[in-house]
């Protein structure tokens, strides 16, 4: 039997390349022998580059940048073999570096996400693929632009320091020490958010509370990227502040279209492209895939609902495995999941399942196998 086996991250717990060793490990346990590929996806956010880095045969660059506090890290991006660079803005500036209690929302910058595309530039890559999910900032992209070289400034002519927190104060915007390198390059934003910069959807009112913003926080913050909004799109002669996926990774998105001339692409998409996710498919007998939780969203959702897509053309029965599975999900089975498998299956606490969700999921996707061993047994009794 030849099985594809192509899951999301499981949030919090396992990245999708640890995801697809878990599942091989659980279908192995009863088909021995079976065809196994191992397509890993990502959808733009943390766990991408490492998708596409190890399936595609690229390599790692590690540079000093500095964290969402300001902090000197080491931080990593891709290099492809055809020369683009991949880079994740968690890598740099994402949620998973700074503990909760230490982490400023208003002063968070995305100033180390910034250095990095410029370590890209000096490495010589001209087309550089941004992954922009799991940010811990809230700044419009103003740290960003600031590593690249743009002013922003304030009505006495000072520089605004870093963060959300400071956005109120900017009046004049100066590109003029813009990287040169920049107008030769093609950036490309993986993401599959599509919120607007502001509003009751925006940046700062859906995302701002897992990053550390408190209600008022969150007005402030709202606030201030629509008075940048302003500056900026009087400055560059548009308006974008209401296009979807803007608003992702706290405004970052407004800034890579407004003034790196960016596109925004789908990640998901994206990356079952470059993997030949097709080909697989249609080789395939059987296609895994999986997400940490599976709700009545995933039928509307990233990978899950990339994949099921894709194996339908092919007539490819999915089967999709779940560290959760909420109720309401039968709509995932009408439209092309043949069956839903969750990892974990009894009563535990979060921190619980997150620490073993590795063996766990590795026992889902025995237990699944199973049952299609059992299946294979009845066919072949004619039952």
């Amino acid at each position: 039997m030849n099985i594809l086996i192509a899951p999301d991250s499981f949030k919090g717990s396992l990245s999708s390349l640890e995801a697809s060793a878990r599942i091989e490990s659980g279908i192995r346990r009863v088909f021995l022998e079976s065809n196994i590929v191992c397509a890993p996806i990502g959808d733009g956010g943390e766990g991408t580059m490492d998708s596409l880095v190890q399936s595609l045969g690229g390599k790692y660059h590690e540079v000093q940048v500095r964290n969402p506090n300001g902090d000197l890290i080491f931080a990593r991006f891709g290099e492809l073999k055809n020369g683009s660079a991949i880079i994740e803005m968690a890598e740099s500036s994402g949620l998973t570096l700074i503990d909760m209690d230490k982490l400023d929302i208003m002063n968070a910058t995305s100033f180390g996400f910034g250095e990095l595309i410029k370590s890209a530039l000096d490495l010589g890559c001209r087309e550089i693929f941004l992954c922009i999910g799991g940010s811990a900032t809230n700044d419009g992209g103003v740290g960003m632009l600031q590593a690249l070289g743009v002013s922003f400034k304030d009505n006495s002519g000072n520089e605004i320091s870093f963060g959300g927190g400071s956005l109120g104060l900017v009046s004049i915007i100066d590109t003029e020490g813009l990287d040169r390198r920049l107008r030769e390059s093609k950036l490309k934003v993986l993401c599959d958010v599509n919120n607007p910069l502001i509003g009751k959807n925006g940046a700062s009112f859906i995302y701002g509370p897992q990053k550390g913003a408190n209600e008022d926080q969150v007005l402030i913050l709202d606030e201030n990227l629509s008075h940048y909004a302003d500056i900026v799109e009087k400055s560059i002669h548009k308006k974008i502040r209401q296009i979807p996926g803007v608003g992702a990774a706290g405004g970052v998105g407004f800034a890579l279209l407004g003034f790196l001339d960016a596109e925004l692409l789908s990640g998901v998409e994206f990356v079952m492209d470059m993997l030949e996710i097709d080909k697989l498919i249609e080789w395939a007998d059987l296609v895994v895939t999986g997400e940490g939780k599976i709700d009545e969203q995933s039928v509307f959702g990233k990978v899950i609902a990339g994949i099921r897509s894709r194996s339908t053309k092919y007539n490819k029965p999915v089967i999709a495995l779940g560290g959760s599975i909420s109720d309401g999900v039968e709509p995932l089975y009408k439209s092309g999941i043949s069956t839903l498998e969750p990892s974990v299956c009894k009563p535990m606490t979060i921190e619980e399942a997150c620490v073993h969700a590795g063996k766990y999921l590795e026992n889902a996707s025995e237990r699944v196998m199973r049952a299609i061993n059992v299946g294979i047994q009845l066919k072949e009794k004619e039952c």
